[in-house]
């Protein structure tokens, strides 16, 4: 690695990095967008050091804007926090960007930089270093465990119809807890020499291993149950939102929550913010399609539950549809209201004290651009 020659005058710089695997690749701009140079560290602790003194030899460095911050990028990115930078995530560039400009690691590195110096990424990085990221973490494994042990139940019954007759009437109309105890206790008879001890050995095993997912998911589930509500108890003491939905949420705001500036932020965080599409004498929005999918069927969940019980929701919604509005309609305006009503909780102080919603649903906020 070689610096180049230094400027006469100090600079401010922005550094950009495209992150990987195995080695980060940097480009510093100064102030004015000139190209100071390119750097390529290790993605070690002694990489991410080398990367800092290098970009510091051109002057201060303003702001870093990086590519990968939840994936390959999380360690340089909390290590960039600790030294007291400001990270921002980079979104990749566009296809229409890569096909007039190329695609090279030195390109999009420079690429993250052009983009926090025009303004155009403003997102914060997660940090990922306290209670949330314990969450996220545990989330993903039980998940997981539970698609793994679909396929098992899946596969379970499966092995039963084409069981031998002997085999299958013995476990045939059995719920699906009953057979998983019933063919865990099959004695697959030593050395398999038959189709019958064949079948009873592989239902024995499938059976084995749904037991084992369930004891998982139940411990993981504990686990989560205890995180959730010692990161957030104002946010699962809300009505309808159960620990899942809460992880969720939790989840796409992230350990530090103040990274979203306003209550719209979080909506388009969640794609539940209406997108204008207004042109001429046409004003109108349209469905936001975009944002974390995880988070907006959280608000989905939730908007079902209280559709059922809560009566304010419900009259909300006989009055919405006669003045004409279509069911999806209304379920868009009542998940804006709730991303409303949950970013007052998430964003709370560190206390996280419930915040009473400005507006409940069927005030005039809700009416016009909230929700369709």
């Amino acid at each position: 690695m070689t610096l180049p020659a230094m400027p006469d005058a100090e600079v401010r710089v922005t550094l950009g990095v495209d992150t990987h695997a195995e080695v980060h690749v940097a480009v510093a701009l100064d102030q004015l967008g000139r190209r100071l140079g390119a750097c390529t560290v290790a993605t070690t602790p002694a990489g991410a050091r080398e990367l800092l003194w290098w970009a510091s030899q051109f002057g201060p460095i303003e702001q870093v804007g990086c590519e990968g911050t939840s994936s390959w990028g999380v360690g340089l990115a909390r290590f960039l926090r600790g030294q007291g930078l400001a990270v921002l995530d980079v979104n990749r560039p566009s296809r229409q960007t890569r096909r007039r400009r190329g695609k090279s690691d030195p390109v999009d590195a420079e690429a993250a930089a052009r983009a926090v110096q025009a303004g155009t990424a403003t997102t914060v990085a997660k940090t990922a270093d306290g209670q949330v990221e314990m969450i996220r973490t545990l989330r993903l494994v039980r998940r997981s465990a539970l698609k793994a042990r679909t396929q098992a139940a899946n596969q379970l019954q499966s092995l039963l119809v084409t069981a031998p007759d002997e085999l299958r009437e013995q476990l045939r109309g059995l719920s699906l807890d009953r057979l998983v105890a019933a063919a865990a206790q099959l004695d697959p008879d030593g050395r398999v020499t038959t189709t019958l001890g064949a079948s009873r050995l592989a239902l024995r095993s499938v059976a084995v291993r749904y037991q084992q997912l369930t004891a998982e998911i139940t411990a993981l589930g504990q686990q989560l149950d205890r995180l959730v509500a010692q990161a957030a108890p104002a946010l699962v003491a809300l009505p309808g939102v159960g620990t899942d939905t809460a992880a969720t949420l939790l989840i796409a705001a992230g350990d530090n929550p103040e990274r979203l500036h306003s209550e719209a932020a979080f909506a388009h965080l969640c794609g539940v913010a209406p997108i204008p599409a207004s042109s001429g004498k046409t004003t109108r929005h349209r469905l936001h399609r975009g944002g974390n999918r995880d988070a907006n069927r959280a608000l989905w969940v939730i908007a079902m539950g209280r559709l059922r019980w809560d009566q304010q929701t419900r009259a909300y919604m006989a009055r919405r549809t006669a003045e004409g509005k279509t069911k999806l309609e209304i379920i868009r305006c009542i998940k804006r209201y709730l991303a409303r009503e949950l970013y007052g909780v998430l964003s709370a102080p560190t206390d996280r004290g419930i915040r009473p919603p400005t507006r409940p649903p069927g005030s005039r906020r809700d009416t016009a651009t909230d929700g369709h």
